[in-house]
C-alpha cells in the first residue's frame, strides 16, 4: 500500500471512529430563529429517471420549469440517491447508508422502518428554528397502507405537520393530516396537486419565520395517475403526462416563492429517490444514458437528477460534475441553517454547500460513494473510477430484484469490474486490467466500507441499534459464504 492510499485510510477510519467514540449530547438548543435564515423546499419525486426532465436529455418530455429551474441555479450530474424507495428515504432524512442507520426491533427490511431514536433532518432544522412539514409519500414507518406504525409517522420524526400517505401506491393510496386518516382510496389523478397545494398553504402560513417544506411526491410510482389538464398531452405517453405535471407544480411552487418575497432566502432542491422502473416499460421511466435501473447498482439505478436553485445564493446556470448524494442534504442544510449535525453518531453526507453555491476549485468532499443494494456492498465510486465488486447475477442474500432489471444487466461478476465514469458513463468497457492499483485502492475502500456500515455477511462496527433484539441474524446466516458460492 502507498503512503497516499495509507494515509486516505487512516483519515476516513480516524474520523469514523473519532465521532463515534463521541458522548456529548446530539445537539443544543437553538431555537431562536433569526431573519437571515434561509428557507428549505425539498421535492423528491418518486422512480423518475436520470434522463426524465429536459435539461437531462428528455426529448419527449416537456419540463420548462425545471429547465429554467437548472439556468437559474445549479444541475447536478453526479447526484446519488439508494435502489429503491424506502432506503432512499432512510438516507435523506438521516444523513446516513440505510444499512448504517437503526431500524425499529433491528429489522432487516427492504424498507426499513426508521427508527425514533435516529435524528432525522425535520429534527435539526426544528431544533434551529425552524417550521416543518411533510406533503406526500412518507415510506418509513412500513411499507403498507394500513397496519403501520404510528410511532414512526413524520409527526414522530421532527415534522410539525404531515398530509400524505404512509407509502407507496401500489394498489391504493390512504391520506393522513397528521396522524388522522381522512380519506380511503384517493383519486391518484389528483396527488400531485394537493400534495403542492396543501404545501403552498404552508409555505404562506410561514412566510415570516424560517421553514422546511418537504415534498416526496407519489408520483411516478406505478400506479401513475394524472388530472385531466395533463393526461394525454405528453409525446411519452401517461408517463410522460405524470413527469410534466410534477414539472408544473415545481413551478407553481417557485411562482409563490416569488410573489412572496421569499426568493432570495429560499433554497429549492429537486430530485429523484431512484432511478426508473424499467419493468414498467411504458409506464416507467428512463436512466439513458445510464446504465441499469431501478433496483440495480448500475449506474441507472441510483444515479438521479438533481437541480438546486437560490437566487443570489446560488449563482445561475452551473453544471456541476462533482460526486454528491441525498445524504449530503442533512449536513448541508444544518450548516446552511446555522444548526448542528448530529454529533453521538456517525453521519455519512457532508456539506456540499461549496459545491451548491458554485464556490471556485470547490470539489466533492465525498472520498468515495458506496452502492448499495439492500444489505449488499455492489460497488465503490473514488473521483471518476467505479469499481464493480465480485457478486453473482441474482444473490440469494437479497430480494429476488433481478427480476426488476434488464437481463443484460444481470450478470455474474466474478472478478472486479472498473470503469472510468467520465469517459464511460454506460459502464461499458472494462478498464482493471490496465489499471491495477486503482482497483486495489478502491477495494480497500470497499473493505473500509464493508466494516464500518456493513454487508450482507458482516455487522459494521458503527452500525446503530437501539433495541435489545438479535443484531442482523441476516448477516450471521450467510457468515460463512463467499460472494460467488
Amino acid at each position: 500500500m502507498n503512503d497516499s492510499m495509507q494515509t486516505r485510510r487512516n483519515f476516513l477510519r480516524t474520523i469514523t471512529l473519532g465521532i463515534a467514540a463521541l458522548r456529548v449530547p446530539a445537539f443544543a438548543s437553538s431555537r431562536a430563529s433569526t431573519p437571515d435564515k434561509p428557507n428549505f423546499i425539498v421535492i423528491f419525486t418518486d422512480d423518475q429517471g436520470y434522463q426524465d426532465v429536459g435539461c437531462f436529455g428528455s426529448a419527449l418530455i416537456q419540463t420548462p420549469r425545471l429547465d429554467r429551474m437548472a439556468g437559474e441555479g445549479v444541475k447536478f450530474t453526479s447526484f446519488y440517491a439508494q435502489t429503491v424507495c424506502g432506503p432512499s428515504r432512510a438516507a435523506l432524512m438521516t444523513g446516513c447508508y440505510p444499512l448504517r442507520v437503526a431500524k425499529r426491533n433491528n429489522q432487516v427490511d427492504i424498507h426499513p422502518y426508521l427508527h425514533t431514536k435516529e435524528i432525522t433532518v425535520a429534527e435539526v432544522l426544528k431544533d434551529a428554528g425552524y417550521a416543518t412539514a411533510c406533503f406526500g409519500k412518507w415510506d418509513l414507518a412500513g411499507h403498507r397502507q394500513a397496519g403501520f406504525d404510528y410511532n414512526l409517522l413524520p409527526t414522530r420524526q421532527g415534522f410539525d405537520y404531515f398530509f400524505g400517505t404512509p407509502t407507496s401506491n401500489d394498489s391504493v393510496v390512504n391520506l393522513l393530516r397528521n396522524e388522522t386518516l381522512i380519506e380511503k382510496s384517493a383519486d391518484m389523478d389528483t396527488l400531485t396537486r394537493r400534495y403542492t397545494d396543501e404545501s403552498l398553504k404552508f409555505i404562506r402560513s410561514n412566510r415570516d419565520k424560517p421553514f422546511f417544506a418537504y415534498i416526496p411526491h407519489t408520483m411516478a410510482h406505478t400506479k401513475l395517475g394524472a388530472s385531466a389538464q395533463f393526461r394525454g398531452k405528453s409525446k411519452r405517453g401517461l408517463y410522460g403526462d405524470v413527469i410534466e405535471e410534477i414539472d408544473w407544480n415545481v413551478g407553481r411552487i417557485l411562482d409563490t416563492v416569488r410573489e412572496l418575497g421569499l426568493d432570495n432566502k429560499t433554497y429549492v432542491i429537486f430530485m429523484s429517490d431512484n432511478g426508473p422502473w424499467a419493468i414498467k416499460k411504458d409506464h416507467g421511466g428512463s436512466a439513458a444514458p445510464l446504465r441499469g435501473a431501478k433496483t440495480s447498482t448500475w449506474e441507472g439505478g441510483l444515479r438521479v437528477p438533481c437541480i438546486m436553485r437560490a437566487p443570489g445564493r446560488i449563482p445561475p446556470g452551473i453544471v456541476c460534475d462533482e460526486i454528491a448524494t441525498t445524504m449530503d442534504i442533512l449536513p448541508t442544510l444544518a450548516k446552511l441553517a446555522g444548526g448542528n449535525v448530529p454529533n453521538d453518531r456517525v453521519i455519512d453526507g457532508h456539506d456540499i454547500s461549496a459545491l451548491m453555491h458554485g464556490e471556485n476549485g470547490a470539489a466533492s468532499p465525498t472520498e468515495a460513494f458506496f452502492y448499495y443494494q439492500h444489505t449488499h456492498l455492489q460497488a465503490v465510486r473514488s473521483g471518476k473510477w467505479k469499481l464493480h465488486l465480485p457478486r453473482p447475477a441474482n444473490p440469494p442474500w437479497t430480494p429476488n430484484w433481478a427480476r426488476h432489471i434488464n437481463k443484460a444487466d444481470v450478470i455474474d461478476i466474478e472478478e472486479p469490474v472498473l470503469f472510468d465514469l467520465e469517459s464511460d458513463i454506460g459502464e461499458r468497457h472494462d478498464l482493471a486490467a490496465k489499471h491495477p492499483e486503482v482497483v486495489a485502492r478502491l477495494l480497500e475502500l470497499a473493505e473500509w466500507a464493508r466494516s464500518d456500515i456493513g454487508d450482507y455477511n458482516r455487522v459494521g462496527r458503527n452500525a446503530r441499534f437501539f433495541d435489545s433484539q438479535p443484531r442482523r441474524p441476516d448477516a450471521a446466516k450467510w457468515m460463512d459464504r463467499s460472494p460467488l458460492e
